[in-house]
């Protein structure tokens, strides 16, 4: 699924937190039927110059905390952000001590993609070791990796990776009781 921002946000300058509110209404509307699998939203900023922290913080950081709290099949994504967008969502993040993931889609293909903010680096080796083995769980990890993080039980993995699903950056696929994961774009 992809959004154009310009277009909800009704131009190129994408400012206020009430236009920022107005847009999520939008966005929680266009993501109100729950998809079967996982489907990355992508929230396009290819038309807009320039969006603020406050719209910012009211629509798109709103909509991805409002959707991964329902643990929807949705992920949000920010797409084709500029140097500017780029920029206040960093400044944004790094006062909130969050991450967003973002990607360069031309059409309806991703050709890029990574996360925007600092992951701590137990987090950023898990979302990485994800990326590299395509579907995962905390035991295979623990397992696998003892000689990059001796860990004894895979609660810290099982934490590590819930955190990760929880801020968007990767896929939670639910196995009767068991979870596994998954990068939300699985060709890029």
């Amino acid at each position: 699924m992809i959004l154009n921002m310009a277009q909800l946000g009704d131009g190129e300058v994408l400012s206020g937190a009430t236009t920022g509110r107005m847009v999520l209404a939008d966005l929680l509307k266009a993501t109100a039927s729950e998809p079967s699998t996982v489907t990355p939203v992508l929230l396009n900023f290819e038309w807009v110059k320039v969006a603020t922290s406050s719209f910012l913080r009211e629509s798109v950081l709103a909509f991805r905390d409002a959707i991964r709290s329902r643990r929807s099949n949705f992920y949000p994504v920010v797409a084709n952000v500029n140097a500017d967008v780029r920029e206040e969502l960093e400044d944004l993040l790094s006062r909130r001590g969050g991450v967003l993931m973002s990607c360069v889609a031309r059409g309806d293909e991703v050709v890029e993609a990574a996360p925007i903010g600092e992951l701590d680096p137990k987090q950023r080796l898990t979302f990485d070791l994800v990326q590299q083995r395509r579907e995962t769980d905390a035991g295979e990890l623990m397992r696998d990796f003892a000689a990059i993080d001796p860990v004894k039980s895979p609660t810290a993995w099982n934490n590590r990776l819930a955190s990760l699903a929880m801020l968007g950056l990767v896929a939670e696929i639910s196995q009767g009781r068991s979870k596994r994961y998954k990068p939300i774009f699985e060709e890029v």
